[in-house]
């Protein structure tokens, strides 16, 4: 009894408590903090202070403790709306194919870099694969616009040419190729900057057990499966619980560029709903309250992934 005692007593760990003498120690520490604390509750929190116009018949000129209160009614007219509703399966199914799209891609990107044998080869690579993630959403778009282009796009002249299709197709007029096509400029824009995470934890994998495998006389592919891949889990588990949560920030720019009255009910985004409902007609009550139930959904998302990956035993934030 008294062994077991002694033993969950070596096991246990002992908290530290905080004294004033541990903060002494810490101050120039906790000096520097103290700006990004203070930049933190100006930009971040104290604007948190107008959700209250969400809850009024909110009007410009009686300002927000002079408007009147009306509850929940703003959120009644949202949820109410066939528009918003439409909006929100937008923005969750565009917020779904991007994160499932780029952690996908960035992961295979990421494997298949580290193959390359070539330490300049490999940096080339790397480099050209950053660059679009510099590149404004404006050029972008119109990139895709010219490879899509039905005129002189090299999609449709491929597809010609592999007699796939008889005539050019018009992409951006037709609403179910349209979250592909976001999709896949996520992907050619990101990937390359979303595999840096990947290629660093790789470069933290035991060298020893590529060499073991390669006794054993395992190939390429079988390391990558047997050996990679787990040792990259943790790093995986972390990514995709940070990334749940901006599910819906699915977009703004890309939706609102590529976008066309024709495709307008696929396309809107709950940012572009309060752009255009909201705060084109000055109805800041109404854009507020969808700003509130995209943050509040957020939340509950990272919270319910944190708890899954809690429960499955894997890495978590908190």
């Amino acid at each position: 009894m008294a062994g077991k005692k002694k033993a969950a007593g070596a096991v246990a760990v002992q908290k530290r408590k905080i004294t004033w003498k541990e903060i002494v120690k810490q101050k120039e520490l906790i000096l520097l903090t103290i700006p990004f604390i203070i930049y933190a509750i100006i930009f971040y929190y104290a604007p948190l202070g107008g959700w209250i116009i969400a809850f009024e018949d909110y009007k410009p000129k009686d300002g927000m403790l002079g408007s009147k209160f009306v509850g929940l009614e703003n959120f009644a007219d949202l949820f109410s709306s066939d528009i918003f509703i439409g909006t929100i399966r937008n923005t969750l199914a565009m917020g779904v194919i991007n994160l499932v799209m780029s952690t996908v891609f960035a992961i295979g990107f990421a494997l298949l870099l580290n193959e390359v044998k070539s330490s300049k080869g490999k940096k080339c690579v790397q480099t050209i694969s950053y660059l679009p993630h510099f590149l404004s959403w404006i050029i972008v778009t119109g990139i895709v616009q010219d490879v899509l282009s039905m005129e002189h796009g090299i999609v449709n002249q491929v597809l010609q040419a592999l007699h796939i299709i008889d005539a050019p197709i018009n992409w951006f007029a037709q609403p179910k190729y349209f979250w592909w096509i976001v999709g896949f400029s996520n992907v050619w824009k990101e990937t390359g900057w979303n595999a840096i995470i990947y290629l660093a934890s790789i470069t933290s994998i035991n060298p020893d057990l590529y060499e073991a495998a390669s006794i054993d006389g395992a190939g390429r592919f079988r390391k990558m499966w047997n050996i990679t891949l787990p040792s990259l889990k943790p790093t995986i588990f972390i990514l995709l619980l940070i990334n749940v949560g901006n599910v819906l920030n699915a977009g703004f720019e890309v939706q609102y560029l590529l976008g066309n009255g024709v495709v307008q009910s696929v396309s809107q985004t709950i940012d572009i709903y309060v752009l255009k409902y909201g705060i084109s007609q000055g109805d800041y009550a109404l854009g507020t309250a969808a700003g509130i139930f995209k943050s509040v959904v957020s939340i509950i998302l990272i919270l319910l992934a944190n708890s899954a990956a809690k429960a499955a035993g894997e890495e978590r934030l908190f």
